[in-house]
């Protein structure tokens, strides 16, 4: 089985901008879920969903937060399963590379490990494009 699945994202916003809209829980929280969370390795962060998304919470901790680079574990509500969320930024020409990765789904057990790499997959296609979304709104409204 695949055990990664990775985005990649050409932006035309500042890398700052999206740093700022990946890693600060009011960002989070308004373009992808309801986020309690801080970029500060170590810091227990929740995101909790509502209804719609699928699930109810995923926490796990910050492993990596430099200036970025953001690397966390990822467990989903009712699962013991811990896979691990990286996201790297890169400046191209004034704009801003994205390339997401999600790393360890093939530990879910038996045929739950192709449900959630499914379930993954489409769920971050969908992240990806609300986050850019996101960033077009908050450049023209300011």
């Amino acid at each position: 089985m695949k055990d990664v699945i990775s985005k990649e994202h050409l932006f035309d916003h500042s890398i700052d901008k999206v740093w700022n809209a990946i890693s600060k829980a009011e960002e989070i929280s308004a373009w992808f879920i309801d986020a309690d969370f801080k970029a500060e390795t170590g810091y227990n962060y929740t995101f909790t969903a509502d209804e719609e998304h699928g699930c109810t919470q995923i926490t796990g901790v910050v492993k990596e937060a430099d200036p970025y680079t953001l690397v966390y574990t990822w467990t989903v509500q009712n699962t013991e399963t811990e896979t691990t969320v990286k996201w790297e930024l890169n400046e191209v020409e004034g704009k801003t590379k994205l390339y997401l990765e999600h790393s360890g789904i093939s530990k879910y057990p038996g045929d739950s490990a192709v449900q959630m790499f499914t379930s993954f997959n489409a769920g971050w296609d969908n992240c990806v494009s609300e986050l850019s979304k996101y960033l077009i709104q908050e450049v023209h409204a300011r």
